[in-house]
């Protein structure tokens, strides 16, 4: 996990826009500059990107409510899953598209430009670029199932893009990511404008072949056959190997590069949030020691009382969010070793070849995530021999441990669920309402792409939130 400053890059920025024409310079805005770098520009998207999945922002992404690890106090249109009032597909589609994949794309069109650069850094840098787009364009896909993809670029030449299928799309992007991990090692790429990694290209490699592995796994029960092979090519290049490897942004302590975790739970000083009866009572069953890092001992010692999800909530009388969660400089995950070894227990439950079993797998899954949040040897051996944590193979159990092994990732939490149909799940006590399936398209796409958008709708069975994505199969 590195440490970012962008202070150095904004004034490389402003320099860049500087000439000899001085009175053509007073008509430009120094703030807004028309020409920015490629390092700036990838260090922008990382960062959106890492912010976008991390925030709990009620206007922006409710992830931790889908997901049903907290819930509100007052507010409760969002963990009754009221998508629309807030704009939240809105948001997030337009934080995606925009500030990440166009600024990617416009990152890799620099470097591609960029003659200071030897062909293997420039190829380097390129493939550095496709990993992150490659992610962004799955959560996309496995938010919203069909989208604008083979003509989503095309900007003023193109402002009614169609959309695509998402299978075919997850066909291209196990394609691209292929491509892009075998380009990694063609040479230096990003390193001081590196916000994950630092440059360390092994490393980028070893993310890539972990997300070509995320891709593989979550069409298991649709394509088997390309699951398989893109499985075990991305174990044998080789994946997350221990929580080092994790794809994870560490904060800065200072406004503006924060945790927007904090800047939700602290800094605003609101109490809008607390931990939710769906996750508490799970975890309480196993008497699972991560609850001394996921929640707080506000009620007592050892006593933790989740929120009704959905529900209208007393701040003071439920076990609120972990210390580890109101701090500014809190990691942001963008996928972690605990995942990674989820995924490569679900491809050894399907056979697939993987380098070992899936009871393996299972039991390094948690002993990852365990070690992540600081628990103890003795402490993890005890829970991984305990009764209902002791692998015994059911898809319940094995989704369960998923699902909480992801509290801090909270997407992929959600992905679990819909994958697996498990752990249950409560309705929202003010509405009843079902757990979304799928985010509904933003409503500028009925209104600006209205052919596409209904073409799209009648190709899904719906834009409904109850429309289930492709790879999610009863």
């Amino acid at each position: 996990m590195k440490k970012y400053i962008l202070t150095f890059i904004a004034l490389a920025t402003l320099w860049s826009c500087q000439t000899d024409e001085q009175y053509e310079d007073l008509n430009k805005d120094p703030k807004n500059p028309t020409d920015v770098a490629a390092d700036f520009l990838f260090t922008s998207a990382t960062k959106d990107l890492s912010r976008q999945m991390a925030s709990p922002n009620v206007n922006l992404n409710i992830f931790r409510f889908v997901a049903q690890y907290w819930t509100s106090t007052t507010y409760l249109d969002e963990p009754n899953y009221d998508l629309t009032n807030r704009g939240i597909p809105q948001n997030h589609w337009n934080r995606l598209y925009r500030w990440v994949i166009f600024n990617l794309e416009d990152a890799k069109a620099k470097v591609q430009e960029d003659e200071t650069l030897s062909e293997g850094e420039r190829t380097a840098r390129i493939a550095q670029i496709e990993v992150l787009e490659v992610y962004t364009w799955q959560v996309l896909v496995d938010t919203f199932g069909d989208i604008p993809y083979s003509e989503a670029l095309g900007g003023a030449d193109n402002i009614s893009p169609a959309y695509d299928d998402a299978a075919t799309i997850y066909e291209d992007l196990i394609s691209r990511i292929g491509a892009a991990s075998g380009n990694l090692s063609a040479g230096q790429g990003f390193a001081g404008a590196d916000i994950l990694y630092g440059g360390d290209m092994a490393k980028w490699e070893k993310f890539a072949n972990s997300v070509q592995l995320r891709l593989a796994m979550q069409i298991s029960d649709v394509n088997p056959s390309l699951a398989k092979t893109t499985a075990e090519d991305a174990y044998t290049d080789g994946v997350f190997a221990s929580n080092a490897d994790n794809a994870t942004l560490e904060f800065q302590s200072a406004p503006p590069n924060t945790n927007p975790l904090w800047e939700d739970l602290v800094q605003s000083g609101r109490s809008d949030y607390v931990s939710a009866n769906t996750a508490v009572d799970i975890l309480n069953e196993l008497e699972d020691p991560r609850r001394s890092a996921y929640l707080d001992d506000n009620l007592s010692s050892d006593e933790y009382i989740g929120g009704t999800y959905g529900g209208s909530n007393s701040f003071q009388n439920y076990t609120h969010v972990g210390d580890a969660f109101r701090e500014p400089t809190h990691p942001g995950i963008l996928m972690d070793y605990a995942e990674v070894r989820f995924l490569l227990a679900d491809a050894a439950q399907n056979d697939f070849s993987v380098g070992g079993t899936a009871e393996e797998h299972y039991e390094a899954a948690i002993t990852a995530s365990m070690e992540y949040w600081d628990i103890s040897e003795g402490e993890i051996e005890d829970y991984l021999a305990s009764g209902d944590v002791a692998y015994d193979g059911s898809e319940e159990q094995f989704a369960t441990q998923f699902w909480l092994a992801m509290y801090d990732n909270p997407f992929q939490g959600w992905n679990v669920w819909r994958r697996f149909d498990a752990p249950s799940f409560n309705l929202p006590e003010d509405t009843g309402n079902e757990v979304p399936l799928r985010y509904t398209y933003p409503v500028n796409e009925q209104n600006l792409n209205n052919a596409n958008w209904s073409a799209a709708s009648d190709a899904i069975g719906g834009d409904d939130q109850q429309t289930p994505l492709f790879w999610d199969e009863e």
